[in-house]
């Protein structure tokens, strides 16, 4: 298979709930008028605690420095894994759990960091750059890799990055097993025409920055349900994850999802907020879902990870997450 480097250099940050009215005006610009920003790589992700924003540095220019704004220090590089026809998996399962024993095992092995970012086209593995030497070690006996440079696909190997034939080469050690939360939401993996964008405007805007009212966030935290909404434009593709009291909010001909229209349930991970640089986080979820050919969409934030699976599924994974940390040693 090919994994691709691709052309974006990224910045992780958080914006307080509070402090959201101090960035509308940027995150408009950078979700609705494309064309008078030169960012490509925009996700917003809403949460109970604050909003998650990933994007390149041209769009990060555009949000002012502000009290109510935290920077995640290093600048991450996405990674994303293209089957190039000679897959031996037999797996139909999407989303994380197709690398997660090709991809997200090994990193967290060698002791590197990742940030997900699961859209309804594509996997996103976010790696820092100051690990690429490690990743590229790491992964290229499973992987064509390439970086993307100006549009071109330039076959990478150790050799060709700084410090590149070295591992962490660091013991391995038992990575701290996390706390599991399963609301009772159902949630949406949708996505849209970028040319009907325009007509969802005014929902989307309420959504995002209108609908949050402590109140309101109060009432679902005791229905155990829990405030989630993700938007992401990259690379001219759009993909939303609501829940579906979010989703019945706008028009039903223009947001698509998959052909079984299926719902999905999260499972947010994480008793305290994760940090950035434990290892192994993504993948004491991924493995265990992996072993069972379940699906998942897998989304990092500030704070806090999310994995979504098919609704049917809940039950079982409820179970495995369970007995997995009564006996860490088992996962």
């Amino acid at each position: 298979m090919d994994l691709h480097i691709l052309d974006h250099r990224l910045r992780v940050i958080s914006i307080s709930k509070n402090g959201l009215v101090n960035f509308t005006h940027p995150l408009i610009k950078l979700i609705f008028l494309r064309n008078r920003t030169r960012c490509k790589f925009f996700s917003l992700t809403e949460t109970p605690e604050n909003y998650t924003v990933v994007l390149d540095e041209e769009g990060f220019k555009e949000l002012q420095p502000s009290e109510h704004l935290m920077v995640e220090g290093s600048i991450w590089l996405p990674l994303n894994v293209a089957s190039n026809g000679n897959a031996s998996s037999s797996s139909q399962a999407v989303g994380v759990t197709k690398i997660a024993k090709s991809v997200i095992a090994p990193l967290a092995q060698q002791h590197v960091s990742v940030f997900m970012l699961s859209t309804y086209q594509t996997d996103f593995i976010l790696v820092k750059e100051k690990d690429l030497s490690v990743v590229i070690s790491t992964l290229e006996e499973e992987f064509n890799i390439y970086k993307e440079v100006g549009g071109e696909s330039v076959p990478m190997h150790c050799q060709d990055v700084p410090n590149g034939l070295q591992k962490n080469g660091k013991e391995a050690i038992q990575p701290t097993v996390h706390p599991v939360v399963i609301p009772k939401n159902q949630f949406c993996v949708m996505s849209l025409d970028p040319d009907t964008l325009p007509s969802i405007a005014t929902t989307l805007i309420d959504v995002l920055f209108y609908s949050n009212s402590p109140k309101e966030d109060a009432a679902n935290q005791g229905l155990d349900c829990i405030k989630f909404f993700s938007f992401s434009l990259i690379d001219g593709y759009i993909s939303l994850v609501m829940d579906t009291e979010a989703q019945r909010q706008f028009p039903a001909d223009l947001l698509f999802t998959s052909s079984s229209g299926e719902l999905w349930r999260m499972v947010r991970i994480g008793g305290q907020p994760l940090g950035f640089d434990e290892c192994g986080i993504v993948a004491q979820i991924s493995q265990p879902l992996a072993d069972s050919d379940i699906s998942a969409y897998y989304i990092s934030t500030f704070s806090f990870d999310h994995a979504l699976v098919p609704e049917e599924d809940i039950v079982s994974v409820t179970d495995m997450l369970q007995h997995q940390r009564k006996d860490p040693a088992a996962s």
